[in-house]
C-alpha cells in the first residue's frame, strides 16, 4: 500500500507590517507584537502564488505536481474556483487537479487528511496545498479583538508518495460543532446577507469595539472556552487511536491562536515547554497557514528534526478542529 509525507514547506508573508504597541495590556497578554497586512490591492491568491514560487525555487519541480488544494476563507470570487485560476498563474500541468475547500484554523490538518486519502488511494503522486489568508480584508481597525490578533499569510506545501511505504502521516480524529458558527464569522457578505447600506452601518459594542456586519465578528470568550474544552478531548481521542502517550511525541505544534490560549492549552495537557511551538509573536494569528509556518520554522530551528514524531491540532471558526500524527521527513 502507497503511504505519504511532508516533502516541503514554504511561506510567504506580504510586506506591508503593523505593530501592536509593545506598552498595551492586551498586546502583552496575546503575545502578538506585529502582523504582516496585504495592501489594497493585493489578495490572498496573490500570496498563495508567491509561497509556491518560494517552494519552487528551492528544488520542487511544478511540473510533477498532480493536484492542487487550496484552503482559504479569502476567495478572489464566488465562481470560478480561485484553484483553476492559479492552475494557470502557477503555470501547473492542465492534467493537474485543483479545487478550494473553504475552512479556517483547522484546514491545513484537513488538508493533510485530503493529500493522504488522494496519495494513498493511489490516484496521485504529487499534491500542492496552499493555505493561504487575508483576514485583514475583513476587519474593522476600530475592533481591538481581532484588529490585535489576525494577520496576513500564505504556506505552499508539498506532500508526495513515499518511496519506502513508511508511514509518515498517520492517523486522524476530527470535530465539527456548528453550533459555534455565529462565535467567529462575518456575517454579510453571502448570498444569505449580500453586503448593503444597512450591513455597512457601525455599531459599538458594552467594550468599544467598532464593526459592522460586514466585518469580522469573534467572541473570544466563548472561542477560548471552546478550545480548552474540544483540543484535549481531540488529543486523547488521538492518542487512543495510535496507542500512544504524550511522551511518545518530539515535539507538538497548534493553530498559532495567540499566546494566552497556547499556554493555557499547553498547561492543560501538560505538554513539556520545549517541546510546544509558539511562532505568532512577529506575524499574527495567520488561521489555516499557522500550523506550516511554525513547522517551517521548527525545522529551521533545529526543535523539529527528521524522523520526529509531531503531533499537530487545528482548531477555530466552525467550530471544527482535527488532530494528527506524522513523523517528520520535510524540509
Amino acid at each position: 500500500m502507497a503511504s505519504s509525507y511532508i516533502r516541503a514547506i514554504d511561506y510567504y508573508l506580504p510586506e506591508q507590517i503593523e505593530f501592536n504597541s509593545v506598552e498595551d495590556r492586551m498586546t502583552k497578554k496575546i503575545g502578538i507584537y506585529s502582523k504582516h497586512i496585504v495592501a489594497e490591492n493585493e489578495y490572498a491568491s496573490d500570496l498563495a502564488c508567491e509561497a509556491a514560487k518560494k517552494l519552487f525555487a528551492s528544488g520542487i519541480d511544478k511540473n510533477e505536481i498532480d493536484f492542487l488544494l487550496y484552503c482559504t476563507q479569502s476567495p478572489d470570487y464566488y465562481l470560478p474556483t480561485t484553484a483553476c485560476l492559479l492552475q494557470e498563474r502557477m503555470d501547473l500541468a492542465r492534467s493537474c487537479g485543483a479545487l478550494d475547500y473553504n475552512l479556517g484554523c483547522s484546514g491545513f490538518v484537513y488538508g493533510l487528511s485530503l493529500a493522504k486519502g488522494l496519495i494513498e488511494s493511489g490516484q496521485v503522486n504529487n499534491i500542492l496545498l496552499i493555505n493561504s489568508e487575508t483576514y485583514s480584508k475583513f476587519i474593522n481597525p476600530k475592533d481591538r479583538n481581532v484588529h490585535l490578533l489576525f494577520g496576513d499569510a500564505a504556506a505552499a506545501t508539498v506532500i508526495s508518495k513515499s518511496d519506502d511505504n513508511s508511514s509518515y502521516i498517520n492517523n486522524f480524529v476530527f470535530g465539527t460543532d456548528g453550533r459555534g458558527g455565529e462565535k467567529l464569522i462575518v456575517p454579510s457578505g453571502g448570498l444569505r446577507r449580500p453586503i448593503s447600506a444597512e450591513t455597512g452601518i457601525e455599531t459599538e459594542d458594552e467594550v468599544g469595539n467598532i464593526r459592522s456586519k460586514n466585518n469580522l465578528y469573534m467572541d473570544g470568550k466563548e472561542v477560548y472556552k471552546f478550545a480548552l474544552n474540544e483540543v484535549p478531548k481531540a488529543i486523547e481521542r488521538l492518542l487512543e487511536k495510535e496507542n500512544t502517550t504524550l511522551a511518545d511525541y518530539d515535539y507538538f505544534v497548534f493553530h498559532q491562536a495567540n499566546c494566552y490560549m497556547m499556554e493555557s492549552l499547553r498547561k492543560r495537557i501538560n505538554i513539556p515547554e520545549g517541546k510546544f511551538s509558539m511562532q505568532m509573536g512577529d506575524c499574527g494569528n495567520t488561521v489555516s497557514a499557522s500550523i506550516p509556518i511554525a513547522l517551517k520554522r521548527e525545522c529551521l530551528y533545529g526543535n523539529i528534526k527528521n524522523g520526529d514524531r509531531v503531533l499537530l491540532v487545528g482548531f477555530g471558526v466552525g467550530y471544527s478542529w482535527s488532530a494528527c500524527s506524522i513523523v517528520w521527513q520535510g524540509r
